[in-house]
């Protein structure tokens, strides 16, 4: 709206607005069952343990998107994994 260009929204297709309102629920049933969490268990191992998303969001995008594995990206997702487990221990 600040940019004035909320007129593309009629151009999004029903296909679209149906996968931005179920990725719209998921995401707020997600929260809904993080903050649940972390009113049952410790802080300090809820976190890491949700931290661990960004680890499968990237080897979901290896898989099913067929993004290039990287040396960076491999690297950068056991020191994820090894800083998960430190903090839970």
């Amino acid at each position: 709206f600040i940019t004035g260009t909320q007129s593309g929204i009629v151009d999004i297709s029903k296909k679209s607005w149906i996968f931005l309102i179920l990725s719209g629920l998921a995401t707020g049933a997600s929260w809904l069952c993080y903050y649940k969490a972390l009113q049952i268990g410790e802080v300090s191992k809820v976190v890491p343990i949700d931290k661990l998303s960004i680890v499968l969001t990237i080897l979901l995008a290896f898989i099913f998107l067929g993004e290039h594995v990287t040396v960076k990206a491999l690297i950068g997702c056991v020191l994820i994994v090894a800083g998960t487990f430190v903090m839970i221990l």
